[in-house]
């Protein structure tokens, strides 16, 4: 592929020391490999990735480069290559507990992007299928029709309806029958409240 690259007249774009990891960039370009530019930009338009907005940058300065430096259309080209390498790694160092220190890694990396003229056929347009019309239902002949309505009618006349059978009930636990001491005590308890009342 990289001979085929080779081969064909580029244009060439490239973003260097962008502050992102060279592993979380090549996750965003591989979306666009291959792609044609403007299709290829609302791609990373819409990408939530952080490095989708540097690569969105570093594809319009293709762009440009190729419309104003090569005169080219920007309809006709396409995406041969998009790659990010690493770059130079900042240091940098937190305290921990004990005296100790842990490391920081904070990554770069160099972004490029190349583009070139598409070839015939390489740009493939979306191809908008329109939807099978559903074939019309004719209407089946009046006999039919109103012969199958009297037949569903005479066989619901002919079955006997079921009859619904109640829910069972869940068990309740039983009531503490209240015996003959129980109620001579209730009876017995206004007699006394009666009784303290007069005294008062």
């Amino acid at each position: 592929m990289a001979a085929a690259v080779q081969d064909r007249d580029t244009v060439r774009a490239q973003a260097r020391y962008v502050r992102c990891s060279a592993r979380k960039a090549r996750l965003v370009l591989e979306h666009i490999r291959g792609k044609q530019a403007a299709e290829a930009a609302a791609i990373l338009a819409f990408q939530p990735r952080a490095a989708a907005r540097d690569a969105g940058k570093v594809l319009a300065s293709a762009i440009a480069n190729a419309e104003n430096n090569n005169g080219y259309d920007a309809d006709d080209l396409v995406v041969v290559a998009a790659y990010a390498d690493e770059g130079p790694t900042l240091k940098r160092w937190r305290p921990r507990a004990r005296g100790r220190v842990n490391r920081i890694r904070k990554r770069t990396c160099h972004i490029t992007i190349q583009l070139a003229v598409a070839e015939p056929g390489e740009i493939k347009k979306p191809v908008r299928r329109r939807p099978a019309a559903a074939p019309k239902a004719q209407p089946a002949p009046e006999t039919a029709a109103d012969e199958t309505t009297t037949e569903t009618e005479e066989a619901a006349a002919e079955e006997p309806q079921a009859e619904e059978k109640p829910k069972p009930k869940r068990a309740r636990k039983p009531r503490a029958e209240k015996t003959e001491t129980d109620t001579a005590e209730v009876a017995e308890e206004p007699a006394a409240d009666e009784a303290s009342e007069e005294e008062n």
